[in-house]
């Protein structure tokens, strides 16, 4: 015989070694089954984390492309700018020094006229002739002026021609950056929206079947045509290692074309692929969605909406194969702790029996439990009404105590004195009783 002890009530039962054996079986199982259901969701967490983990790479790896040709124009816009100043400035420099020879040049011929006007006629001659060389020397000087508006010019057209060079260029590498940026959204729109001219179940079922052979070859994977309570899924996939169910998915397919009119949400379609995985036995639910074609937070990958419904995922038909992929590595670790869990059940000696035997017992003990409970719990409330009575006598008692105190306090407080003020002929008796009897005066 073997002795079990109560943790709450420290009862000890005695029970035969068959008994006692199977309970410690079913501790053993139940600890064994926690840890398969432990083992499998931190395998669950893990992947699901890598393939965050993945796509947020090749996020930022694009994100940092277009940063780096962002810059590039930006230094170039930069250069042009400058460039462009230095023109200016240039061209300034260059007006100011032509205009400042011309104002000198008039001012030396003013000048000349002034002192001819002024001299006597015996040096018109000379200064005539000196005219003549100063107007020589304006000549020279004005192809000089010339010459360096010329060069003015000059460097001018090849300043705007080397803007006009910077601008093409400029034009080009914006043009070549658009390129490519049109380029990714294409790609990105083709990612999203590759149908190749088929439906998307069409899709996905060829997805599948190019895969079937070399990932899933035991798998079932086709559309579900039985009708429940009126509703049915758009494909259920399951599949089996030795014949034991490991996973099974109930596929819903939503396509943009087939919802433009109405447009619907991906949320509107929760509830209904929650039904229709709980009627046909499924353990994940997955949308594959082509509705909300904006919506960043399922054009990034696989969405995990089990806050909603348990078990849900809502994705793009690219990565329509990637779910089946994860769902499966992450329930296939658990599928041969599940065959072994198969195995000693199936080995087990009249699990049913042991399993009535032990709900009698947890019925019988938790009756016997009750009853001991609910006497224990009448016994502490006759307690603590007693309690309570007992305390009400105490209050009462004590309240005659105070009352009896302040009593005698003005029993002893009272004299002759308190008594016969105010009352003379009182106080003419006791003065005359007090004479006659010769009692002390004890009034105050």
């Amino acid at each position: 015989m073997k002795e079990l002890k109560c943790p709450n009530c420290r009862h000890v039962f005695q029970v035969d070694e068959d008994l006692f054996e199977s309970l410690a079986g079913q501790v053993r199982n139940a600890a064994f089954e926690d840890e398969i259901s432990r083992r499998s969701d931190e395998i669950s967490r893990r992947m699901e984390l890598e393939l965050q983990n993945k796509i947020k790479d090749v996020e930022n790896s694009f994100s940092r492309k277009l940063n780096e040709k962002d810059l590039i124009i930006a230094r170039r816009d930069s250069d042009l700018d400058l460039t462009r100043q230095r023109l200016e400035a240039l061209t300034r420099e260059k007006d100011a020094e032509a205009d400042k020879k011309i104002a000198s040049s008039n001012a030396e011929i003013e000048r000349l006229k002034a002192e001819v006007a002024r001299n006597d006629s015996d040096r018109r001659i000379a200064l005539l002739e000196e005219r003549q060389a100063n107007a020589e020397k304006l000549r020279v000087k004005d192809n000089e002026i010339a010459e360096l508006r010329t060069s003015v010019a000059t460097e001018r057209n090849r300043a705007i021609e080397r803007e006009n060079s910077l601008k093409q260029q400029h034009s080009l590498e914006l043009r070549q950056k658009q390129e490519l940026i049109d380029y990714y959204k294409e790609m990105k729109a083709r990612m999203s929206t590759k149908m190749i001219g088929e439906s998307l179940e069409i899709h996905c079922q060829n997805e599948f079947n190019r895969l079937r052979a070399v990932m899933y070859p035991n798998a079932y994977f086709d559309k579900d045509n039985e009708v429940a309570d009126g509703t049915k899924g758009d494909f259920i996939f399951r599949d089996y290692i030795d014949g034991i169910e490991y996973i099974s998915i109930m596929f819903e397919m939503k396509n943009e074309s087939e919802t433009t009119a109405t447009k619907h949400r991906n949320e509107d379609f929760f509830a209904k692929l929650d039904r229709d995985r709980s009627k046909k036995g499924c353990e994940y639910a997955v949308l594959v969605s082509m509705l909300e074609a904006d919506n960043d937070l399922y054009n990034e990958g696989i969405v995990d909406v089990s806050y909603r419904y348990p078990k849900m995922f809502v994705i793009r038909p690219q990565f329509f194969m990637s779910v089946i992929s994860m769902l499966s590595q992450a329930s296939r670790k658990s599928a041969d702790y599940r065959r072994q869990l198969e195995e000693a059940r199936r080995q087990s000696i009249d699990v049913t029996n042991f399993e009535q035997q032990l709900n009698a017992f947890r019925e019988g003990f938790g009756r016997n439990y009750r009853l001991a409970s609910e006497k224990f719990r009448a016994a502490i409330e006759g307690i603590d009404k007693s309690i309570a009575s007992l305390q009400k006598i105490k209050d009462a008692l004590l309240g005659s105590e105070n009352n009896l105190r302040l009593a005698n306090d003005k029993a002893e407080a009272l004299t002759i004195k308190k008594l016969t003020r105010g009352n003379p002929t009182m106080k003419a008796k006791f003065d005359e009783a007090r004479q006659t009897s010769s009692v002390p005066d004890n009034e105050d």
